[in-house]
């Protein structure tokens, strides 16, 4: 039997005592749904080992692209994707897309008119407490003279099935809609994973979408400019959403930024560049209302821009979606809807919510109050989580203390599709995350969008949504062609906290690879002399674990078997200045300038976190190595994603870093290694280890011949200028680097304190450097041991002309800084 095969028979006779689910692929008669029916040739014939197969595929390929979701506590965790396509024929969907349509025009209408008549709240249609008692209602922007016609450009649409297999809408989110890039990451990956049934398929690509998306946020530029500057504003790489924030960003060509890199003079928005300030005329928006403007919402507010709401006010600057759009995430509205939009529109709703009584009226609460344990009990400006762990009486006493704060919702069966979990499929149920985009002078749904399969009432994985063509011949979305957007060039911005990331990028790059080389060195002597201290090679190899410690510090109490630290360095992330420690330190600064760079760069963490799965799963010495290795490999495949970089600022701030670390780490290894005599056996071990580590091995032989000696080592490390390993040659790389960012003149501090490296290090005598006095050889010690803090000087320069972008935003309220996980995700 296959799986398909094996689903149906399961789902047609379903336990006994087990409600049964409007089902989207199986007909109660056993037969396949039509949107099923087309792809049976292919379908039917898979099997429980191609899927498993390709969930290993989905989760390498997730990994390889980088993408993570972050739930609140929880640190970033890798995105779920089932391998099992949510399917809709073309029948099917054309009524939810007109019905989407429909919402998204009734929304934007009541938009305008809460923050502009009040109709509806004047005529009694809708309560006035339902939008006021709503934390999303933004006071500040509700000005009928200044009113925006068009405040909501994208929306999302949370869909599920009612008993009769009918859609309805369980949310609105239009704070900040989330999840259209997670959508297209699904796509990417489903497309690769199962090529044949996506052929079969005749689906909309949706590739076409986010040209319409990127036409219609450079329309929303207001007035008629050539060329409006788009930025996409996100509460930076902490927030849940980081990953499909980026992923919009760089699908639409626009800077993704943080508020730090924004600022409002005389009523306009600017963007932060070394030495200038550029107009911004459109920000699509990912923060919510409240954390935007810390002058005229809230006080404590690290993630806005100050004086925001007075440049939308003037009109000076297109917010998408608009300031007060948060009011719309408000299950509270769901009840007078259908009277809103023959008010407003003049026509019946068509797409119904599900059946939402409000508190706050008698009627209302005297039905919830019957019904208080069927019922799903909300607020109407919280989420469905703030109170699951309530218990029953004292949430029924909260909702008597404040009735229009809270709804009852019935709970809808939803429907159910078939989810690969846990080595086999079952039924579980699905809702649909829809998309809906102001294009032109009407609102066009995503044909698709993303499903959840729900594990469990916490645990949802995603799901690809197919949305299959009527006819093949028709236009992607429906969309033959998108509207004219400028095709002038762009002169691309780097702001100084997208250079500071990439001058980060650049030293945890460096550091990590410098540091595993150095531990496969020590490995390679441990596997033959741990067990011979007494040995030359193993006094080497105590030299070699002592400099692996002055980089990456001692190992944690219990761990100080070999095996054991080895492999603290390499998985924990705790021990700082390890190899965990730096990839983790690495992640971070690339997801704030994920927009900035080639998808390819997450093949690094894909190769590092699969050597890390595999040293975990094994506990043979080898493995250290064989690990060690991978994530080397990974490392190193960084430096080919940044040569095809374009040779802006970003390149040259990693460039730099790149070369400032790598000067830092060898004269580190040199002073753990070079600086105290040993024995011309021992000496010439770790020497031999130093030039493996350095990658300078075949280059010393080469030169002289395998006659290895310290004066010849540091020459080679220290002062040769064609050594791309030598602390020469990576002060040269630095100072080009350096005079080609913004805010270089020449004679800038951190150029003069690198000239005068270069200067000292011309001088240097390497055979006083060699003498020896007593064990040591103390010219050597002063000399690194200066060097290092004068490389760490220029460092530091070079953050306080480059990166500083004036002082640190303080929080004008009392509160302190509480970051908080977007409303619209």
């Amino acid at each position: 039997m296959t799986v398909l095969r094996d689903y149906a028979a399961s789902v047609t006779q379903p336990a006994l005592g087990v409600t049964a689910r409007y089902d989207e692929v199986v007909a109660p008669d056993g037969s396949l749904r039509p949107a099923w029916k087309g792809l049976a040739e292919v379908a039917v014939g898979i099997t429980e080992s191609d899927l498993r197969r390709v969930q290993g595929e989905i989760g390498r390929f997730l990994s390889d692209d980088g993408v993570t979701y972050s739930r609140p506590g929880r640190g970033h965790g890798r995105w779920r994707l089932d391998p099992v396509p949510l399917v809709i024929d073309a029948a099917a969907w054309a009524p939810v897309e007109v019905g989407l349509a429909q919402r998204a025009e009734l929304l934007n209408a009541i938009l305008v008119d809460l923050y502009g008549e009040q109709r509806l709240l004047s005529e009694g249609i809708v309560p006035a407490a339902v939008v006021f008692g709503h934390g999303g209602y933004t006071r500040v922007v509700a000005r009928p003279e200044a009113i925006d016609p068009r405040p909501l450009v994208l929306a999302a649409t949370d869909l599920g099935r009612d008993a009769d297999g009918a859609w309805r809408v369980i949310a609105d989110r239009a704070q900040a809609p989330s999840g259209i890039g997670y959508a297209m990451e699904n796509r990417r990956v489903i497309s690769r994973v199962m090529p044949e049934l996506y052929r079969e398929a005749g689906l909309h690509r949706m590739e076409p979408y986010f040209w319409a998306l990127r036409s219609a946020l450079i329309q929303s530029a207001q007035g008629d400019l050539a060329d409006p500057r788009v930025v996409v504003l996100s509460p930076g790489t902490h927030s849940e959403t980081a990953y499909d924030q980026a992923f919009v960003a760089s699908a639409l060509g626009f800077p993704l930024v943080e508020g730090s890199d924004l600022v409002v003079r005389d009523g306009w928005v600017y963007l932060r560049a070394p030495g200038r300030l550029e107009r911004v005329d459109v920000i699509l928006r990912r923060v919510d209302a409240a954390w935007s403007d810390p002058l005229e919402l809230r006080g404590d507010s690290q993630l806005g821009v100050a004086g925001l709401v007075e440049a939308v006010r003037r009109g000076r600057v297109r917010v998408v979606n608009g300031l007060g759009a948060g009011v719309l995430e408000n299950p509270g509205l769901l009840p007078f809807l259908p009277a809103a939009c023959e008010a407003l529109l003049g026509e019946p709703l068509r797409l119904g919510s599900v059946p939402t009584w409000w508190c706050g009226d008698p009627d209302g609460l005297d039905h919830v109050l019957d019904r208080f344990e069927d019922l799903a009990i909300s607020a109407i400006d919280g989420r469905p989580e703030d109170v699951a762990d309530v218990p029953v009486d004292d949430l029924r006493a909260r909702v008597l203390a404040a009735p229009y704060r809270f709804v009852g919702q019935e709970r809808l069966p939803l429907s159910q599709s078939p989810t690969w979990s846990r080595g086999g499929t079952r039924a579980v149920p699905v809702t649909l995350r829809t998309f809906t985009l102001r294009y032109g002078s009407a609102y066009r749904p995503l044909v698709g969008g993303m499903a959840s399969g729900w594990l469990d009432a916490s645990t949802p994985t995603s799901k690809d949504v197919w949305v299959l063509k009527a006819s093949a011949g028709d236009a992607d979305q429906g969309l033959t062609g998108v509207l004219p957007m400028t095709a002038s060039r762009s002169v691309p911005m780097t702001v100084p906290r997208v250079l500071e990331d990439m001058f980060w990028f650049g030293r945890y790059a460096e550091r990590v690879e410098d540091l595993l080389r150095l531990v496969l060195a020590a490995h390679t002597l441990a596997e033959d002399f741990r067990t011979r201290p007494r040995s030359t090679g193993g006094a080497s190899l105590a030299v070699l674990m002592g400099s692996v410690h002055r980089m990456a510090g001692a190992p944690p109490t219990g761990q100080e078997d070999l095996d054991a630290d080895f492999r603290s360095l390499l998985l924990d992330g705790g021990r700082a200045g390890g190899v965990a420690y730096g990839l983790d330190g690495l992640r971070d600064a690339l997801r704030g300038v994920r927009d900035q760079l080639s998808p390819d760069t997450w093949r690094a963490f894909g190769a590092t976190d699969r050597a890390v799965e595999a040293l975990e799963g094994s506990r043979h010495s080898h493995q250290v190595a064989e690990s060690a290795g991978r994530m080397l490999t990974g490392i190193l495949s960084l430096q080919g994603v940044t040569a095809s970089m374009i040779r802006d600022p970003g390149w040259h701030a990693i460039g730099l870093g790149r070369a400032l670390e790598r000067a830092l780490q060898v004269c580190h290894l040199l002073a753990a290694t070079t600086t105290e005599r040993r024995g011309i056996d021992v000496d010439r071990e770790v020497l031999n280890a130093v030039l493996v580590s350095t990658e300078s091995a075949v280059t010393h032989r080469r030169r002289y011949r395998g006659y290895v000696r310290p004066a010849g080592v540091l020459e080679l490390l220290l002062m040769d200028a064609e050594n791309p390993r030598s602390i020469a040659f990576s002060l040269a790389a630095a100072r080009e680097h350096l005079a080609a960012l913004p805010g270089s003149t020449g004679s800038s501090r951190p150029e003069r304190l690198l000239s005068d490296l270069l200067d000292e290090l011309a001088a240097v005598d390497v055979a006083g450097l060699v003498t020896i006095g007593g064990v040591e050889r103390p010219n050597l010690v002063r000399f690194l041991d200066a060097f290092q803090v004068a490389l760490e000087r220029v460092a530091d320069a070079v953050a306080d002309v480059h990166f500083a972008s004036g002082p640190p935003p303080r929080p004008l309220g009392s509160l302190g800084l509480s970051l908080v996980s977007e409303a619209g995700s």
